[in-house]
């Protein structure tokens, strides 16, 4: 293999699509070829999205992994882009490049058209494949570009490969339904209404009538039921029989058996001379019936991957070389400069650099209230502009997107595998291999004991256990139900990282969070300014806005934003547009609920115009706080002791400074020319919903504590009014990893919710690591699930969507495991002696059917499960 790709080829977790996977012991037959690949180091297979997922190491190769699993019979169907090679300059080149590109291990198939340019690249890697390969052509001497703007849609091709095999079951149907109309008619019509059965038989001779129903079924089992042929039997062969084997051997022992009483019926007794053509045309036609009413619920089951990945923009407007130009978002790099006009839906992530506008960000926030974005302002792909016009600079593309890291969040936990899944594959591995089992011990009991004509109630009965066999939902019980909740949870904000996590929090007992970034918005804001008699308040917070401005404390931003709430700054981007005017401030501002406007955070610069006409002699004195000029007046910003350092009283403010202090907030004071003049609160405050979620824990019974590296009494006043009585406050990192040992109370289930930063050591150490969302950045590697809103509800959420993920799931396997307990008997005529009641394998072919439409229906119920508000 090329050294070269090896190095730059980053190869991660690979999914593919795998075709003819009919049940569950489909799935074990995969995942035990696929592990057998050299270079495959873990393999899983999900049966609900027909999906292949392996872990490849050294040596692994794409082409080889396919051509073991064809070898067992099925075909996996990998991903196809068409780009375009800048740089050919002959053929000589085009099997260069080919050469080059098959040479990367996640590559399966490449074609080089030398005289277009066009390169058709089969693929079984992620997302960044189209970069890694632009790349490794780049580093060959050539470049891949998208052959238009509407680029590569992988949601779009997954869901025309579904509606491919939706129509290709439909064609079957349609066809094995005429085909078995007329058999069933003309056979069972007889045994149902006596004359027509004298008439018909008066018309035409019974074997004569036996040649039609040959025809009619030979048509039937060879054209729509060949499916279960082709791959039921080669499977029965290497040993690992699945679903399409029960229905194959079902099948074509009624047929085979019609066979011999049509052309040979000497070889059978004569009470023995049966036909059994519209049992097997009827098997046939329900089942498939079966499959496509399962593809369609199964369909409905992506539906959130598909509606995330509608969110995509179509192209991105950059400006590049003095130009224009529309481009597909996969070829916009970091750097760019791309222009957003009015209603358009932002392409990448990046950071606004000219324009003002508001951009409804819904899709992440679940808030419909758009958000101002000004010069400075960070933007995110999948969200739509307003009114205004915006130019931003990409700083995060492809993969790298948020939107891309939920997309590929989605489908990862969509794939993955509950530890209760590990137990009914063991079940299922075993399944068919025992149905078979009983369908030949049921032949031999009612061959051998049963009464005449014995062998037609042994072949009845052998064929019923077969067909009414079901693995199918076994094998689509648990899945089908991850697949459908994790989309739901994605819709809610919650995106579950790793499949355990969506087990395990069902079982939560103790829900740990940090204080800053999580029960409080993290980022301080200016709350009171008590002012001395004699000063004016506005002018007050102008002069300490103004020393304030100096200083790049988290404290100082939270005066800067306050002062620019009650007289906004010019806005120095070229569009010249500044941020809506808040209501002035009051001694309290808590008392005035705009005046702390999240859109006054997005203002840029600090102390430009109105704040500093003239400031000297800054000076910053650790510990103590800050001193500066303004216009001629002294200005002192800090602490009680620089207060006392300067000789001056605070007795004044001491009560109200106490009472601040003891509601979690930090007291400042402000002197001016020698003389106290006013009293300051900054705080963190807390998020919206932080009350409510707390207490919808505690309604679930699960305990609530706080741990924090904030001081004891800021942490205690924020617990006590979102309720929290536990707290641990004034911890290092590694303090709250032995915060969480002490709070699990000897083995209890317990969910830290952090940051996904600083608390990563934190979010390892918990059983669940709940991470709110950072920015952009939602593949938080320490986290098990990602809260996108950044909000405490979120935990509420995921708890709830665990809940009724994992009550959905024991509905299903109570369904599948109890359908087939029940059914298996009665198929081999357990009920005849007592009740003379034999089940047909027409109806068992419909209760099979109906059995795997059943739990995919179950699962669809998840897609409205309510949450609290």
């Amino acid at each position: 293999m090329n050294e070269t790709v090896k190095t730059i080829i980053p190869v991660e977790r690979i999914s593919v699509s795998v075709e003819g996977m009919t049940c569950a012991s489909c799935v074990r037959r995969v995942e035990v070829a696929a592990g057998k690949v050299p270079g495959v180091v873990a393999s899983s297979v999900n049966f609900a999205t027909k999906k292949l997922t392996v872990e490849p190491g050294a040596g692994f190769s794409a082409k080889m992994l396919a051509a073991a699993v064809k070898k067992i019979g099925y075909e996996v169907a990998p991903q196809t882009m068409t780009l375009m090679a800048h740089g050919l300059k002959g053929a000589e080149d085009a099997v260069r490049l080919k050469a080059v590109l098959e040479a990367a291990p996640t590559t399966v198939n490449v074609e080089v058209d030398a005289q277009s340019g066009a390169v058709t690249i089969e693929s079984m890697g992620g997302a960044r494949q189209r970069e890694v390969l632009g790349e490794t052509a780049r580093l060959a001497g050539f470049a891949l570009k998208a052959p238009g703007a509407a680029g590569h849609d992988h949601a779009g091709h997954e869901h025309s490969h579904h509606a491919g095999d939706e129509a290709s079951l439909k064609r079957d149907v349609v066809l094995a339904a005429i085909f078995t109309a007329p058999l069933f008619v003309l056979e069972m019509g007889g045994h149902l209404y006596a004359p027509m059965h004298h008439w018909l038989t008066g018309v035409i001779e019974t074997q004569t009538l036996y040649y039609v129903y040959f025809a009619l079924a030979t048509v039937v089992i060879f054209g729509p039921g060949w499916r279960f042929l082709k791959s039921g039997f080669p499977a029965l062969a290497h040993g690992a029989p699945e679903m399409n084997s029960l229905v194959a051997l079902g099948v074509s022992a009624a047929y085979l058996y019609s066979l011999v009483t049509t052309f040979a019926p000497g070889l059978l007794p004569a009470n023995a001379r049966h036909v059994y053509y519209e049992a097997a045309t009827v098997i046939v036609t329900l089942i498939l019936i079966g499959r496509l009413l399962e593809a369609r619920a199964s369909g409905k089951t992506g539906d959130a991957i598909r509606k995330l990945a509608s969110l995509q923009a179509k192209t991105a407007r950059v400006e590049r070389g003095g130009q224009t130009l529309d481009i597909a978002p996969e070829e916009v790099v970091v750097g760019d400069i791309i222009i957003i006009r009015p209603g358009e839906r932002l392409a990448v992530d990046g950071e606004v650099v000219e324009g003002a506008s508001y951009i409804d960000e819904s899709m992440i926030s679940g808030e419909p209230v758009p958000v101002q974005k000004t010069v400075g302002a960070h933007v995110t792909g999948g969200t739509i502009n307003g009114n205004g016009t915006l130019k931003f600079r990409a700083t995060k593309v492809g993969a790298d997107t948020m939107l891309a890291q939920i997309i590929a969040l989605v489908e990862q936990a969509q794939g993955a595998k509950l530890p209760i899944q590990l137990l009914v594959d063991r079940v299922t591995a075993l399944f068919v291999p025992v149905v078979i089992g009983v369908a030949v011990l049921t032949f031999l009991v009612w061959a051998i004991f049963g009464p005449e004509p014995a062998y037609t109630y042994a072949l009845i009965n052998a064929v019923a256990v077969l067909i009414i066999a079901c693995p199918c939902a076994m094998g689509l019980a648990t899945p089908t139900s991850i697949m459908v909740s994790t989309g739901r949870a994605a819709e809610l904000g919650v995106l579950f990282r790793k499949g355990e996590a969506l087990q395990a929090l069902r079982s939560a007992a103790v829900v740990v969070v940090d204080k800053t970034g999580t029960v409080t918005k993290g980022r301080p804001e200016l709350t009171d300014l008590l002012v001395a008699e004699g000063f004016e308040r506005h002018e007050v917070l102008r002069l300490v806005a103004a020393v304030e401005s100096r200083s790049e404390h988290p404290i100082a931003e939270a005066i800067l934003r306050a002062a620019r709430a009650e007289e906004p700054l010019p806005n120095p981007s070229p569009q010249g547009g500044g941020a809506n005017p808040a209501a002035p401030l009051g001694n309290r501002m808590g008392d005035l609920p705009h005046g702390l406007s999240p859109l006054v955070g997005e203002m840029p610069g600090r102390a430009e115009g109105v704040f500093a006409p003239s400031i000297t002699n800054f000076q910053s004195i650790t510990g103590y706080g800050i001193s500066a000029t303004v216009d001629g007046h002294k200005v002192d910003v800090g602490a009680d002791r620089f207060m006392v350092k300067l000789g001056l009283s605070i007795a004044a403010f001491a009560d109200t400074a106490q009472k601040l202090g003891d509601e979690g907030k930090t007291p400042l004071y402000a002197a001016i020319d020698g003389q106290l003049a006013a009293v300051i609160a900054v705080a963190d405050p807390l998020k919206p919903s932080s009350v409510h979620a707390i207490k919808a824990l505690k309604s679930m019974g699960i305990e609530v504590a706080m741990v924090t590296g904030d001081n004891a009494r800021t942490a205690k006043a924020i617990a006590r009014q979102v309720g929290i009585e536990k707290v641990v406050a004034e911890v290092l990192p590694e303090g709250k990893v032995r915060a969480i040992h002490d709070l699990r109370n000897g083995g209890k289930i317990l969910a830290f919710v952090g940051d996904g930063i600083n608390d990563a050591p934190a979010l390892a150490e918990a059983d669940i690591g709940i991470a709110i969302g950072t920015g952009t950045d939602v593949a938080i590697e320490s986290a098990d699930v990602v809260l996108v809103g950044g909000d405490l509800l979120g935990v509420v959420h995921a708890i709830e969507m665990s809940r009724a993920t994992m009550r959905n799931i024991r509905q299903n396997l109570f369904w599948a495991f109890g359908y087939n307990v029940a059914l298996i008997p009665v198929a081999a005529g357990a009920l005849y002696p007592a009740f003379g009641i034999m089940l047909s394998p027409m109806v068992g072919a419909g209760a099979m059917a109906l059995s795997s439409i059943f739990v995919l229906g179950n699962a669809l119920r998840l897609k409205t499960t309510k949450v609290s508000t």
